[in-house]
């Protein structure tokens, strides 16, 4: 359709142009997606087998939707990406307050003006983009936000009658006519507010203040929800739910991989920093198993949920940590470190909320934990099970490197340069030699990582101690550790 040609109601009567309701236009346009074999919700990644089929029969049923799940779950890009389902282009009213159909008007404004000047009245075209309205509730929202009130300043100016509808001021639903309307946060919405949704939903037409008035809006309603047994603050009132007629739960990635490609897609990381810093696909895996861990920890509130930002947010910290020190030692490249992991710990702390024990320990002391229960978990999956070992009393493959702790100390600075790094890995006996037994064909930046993966997975094991302070970490003997105290221990006293 030449949209640029039909500038009138005339033009539009002329043309091969048919009025559709919202939901109509989202369910052929979902049909013919279908049928090309098109995907409509591709960018979100790990609901292609649970919630997009919910949510395409519920678009192809004409349903209005809620989307229940836990922060982080992809509720509000998959409301957005709802309008691909849309028509490109829509007639409007020329200055319609309301998005008329020129077909089928439904405001004051837009039937004077059909009345006063016919088929010459003038018609706009209005975007897939411009029909997506978004609020999200809160405790302060009015009736008067969502639907709209009188206005007093309005019926002054034009010397108008409070009984005369031209004196509303409409709210952001009305305003929203002809398209995708989205409330995230339903719960918050207080019970009374809620309540005056009932008729949209039910009958698709508003009551304003009393009045008499009948506006069939047509719209296309999307809820978002945190499960009601999370938050205090409210819940969906049961006549509201039983009124939206499809409610779909969404899930965190089931999967490492899946996870790890909502994060390559989400994480803003710039050109500049993907060519200095290289984060190889092991400390990949072990950003995303962080995400996993925290869902299942006893000190994280399950039922607040573990967002999928968390590992978003520690990838880019975790490329920030490592572009730090290429700037401080004025290097061009450098290899991501399991060390660098300390540079994500503000990205775990923000993310979670803890329950009583979780509080005792502190959040930074939770992230901690987090990031050694991951490094403990993958140590087997590369080298020896040193618990398996010593269940079967065979001999250690590391008990070279734990020798060489009982009398030397190893201390890895976090902004120690890359050859720096390097030498000190190479002076603990025994390390590259474990690492070429047991993964003869890693490359030297595999190897180097491979050598500070048994450091650390040592550690986990408590076969030598690892401590972390303001500059670094450093690796000593366990007993040596256990038994060495500062002066401030004991003050003179025994």
């Amino acid at each position: 359709m030449n949209y640029e040609k039909i500038k009138t109601l005339g033009d539009l009567k002329n043309s091969d142009y048919q009025s559709k309701d919202i939901k109509t236009e989202l369910r052929d346009n979902l049909i013919a997606k279908m049928q090309k074999g098109e995907k409509v919700f591709d960018h979100v990644i790990g609901y292609d087998n649970t919630v997009i089929p919910d949510i395409q029969r519920a678009i192809l049923a004409r349903h209005n939707i809620n989307l229940l799940g836990l922060r982080g779950q992809a509720k509000t890009s998959i409301a957005r990406a709802m309008t691909l389902l849309l028509d490109e282009y829509i007639p409007v009213v020329e200055g319609s307050e309301l998005n008329d159909d020129p077909l089928e008007p439904v405001s004051r404004y837009a039937r004077d003006l059909i009345e006063e000047k016919g088929d010459k009245t003038p018609v706009s075209w209005m975007h897939r983009s411009e029909r997506y309205t978004e609020k999200l509730a809160t405790p302060d929202v009015t009736i008067a936000d969502l639907i709209g009130d009188i206005d007093p300043i309005k019926a002054a100016n034009q010397k108008l009658s409070y009984n005369d509808e031209r004196v509303i001021h409409f709210g952001l639903v009305p305003k929203a006519n002809r398209g995708i309307f989205v409330i995230n946060e339903i719960p918050d919405l207080q019970a009374r507010i809620q309540v005056a949704l009932f008729n949209i939903l039910q009958e698709g037409d508003i009551q304003i203040r009393g009045f008499k008035l009948r506006l069939n809006l047509d719209l296309q309603f999307v809820f978002t929800a945190n499960p009601e047994d999370y938050t205090n603050r409210g819940s969906i009132i049961t006549p509201l739910k039983d009124r939206i007629q499809s409610q779909i739960i969404t899930h965190y990635p089931k999967s490492i991989d899946i996870s790890k490609q909502i994060t390559h897609q989400e994480a803003r990381i710039l050109p500049d920093q993907e060519k200095k810093v290289y984060v190889a696909p092991i400390l990949q895996d072990m950003l995303e198993m962080i995400a996993f861990e925290a869902r299942e920890s006893e000190f994280i509130d399950q039922k607040s949920g573990v967002s999928a930002r968390l590992s978003i947010s520690a990838y880019e910290d975790l490329i920030g940590s490592a572009e730090r020190r290429t700037i401080i030692n004025r290097e061009k490249k450098t290899t991501a470190r399991i060390g660098d992991f300390i540079g994500v710990i503000p990205a775990i702390t923000g993310k979670v909320e803890l329950v009583y024990e979780g509080e005792q320990e502190g959040a930074i002391g939770v992230a901690h934990k987090l990031i050694n229960r991951v490094i403990r978990k993958v140590f087997p999956q590369y080298f020896p099970d040193p618990e398996m070992i010593k269940r079967r009393k065979e001999e250690s493959p590391y008990a070279e490197i734990i020798k060489w702790f009982s009398n030397n100390d190893l201390v890895l600075d976090s902004d120690l340069k890359d050859k720096k790094f390097h030498e000190k890995l190479v002076s603990v006996p025994g390390l590259k030699e474990l690492v070429k037994k047991y993964h003869p064909k890693a490359d030297a930046t595999e190897q180097f990582l491979f050598m500070e993966l048994i450091l650390h997975g040592l550690a986990e094991y408590s076969l030598i101690s690892k401590n972390i302070d303001e500059e670094g970490m450093s690796f000593k003997d366990m007993m040596n550790s256990m038994f060495s105290f500062d002066d401030d221990d004991f003050n003179g006293d025994l």
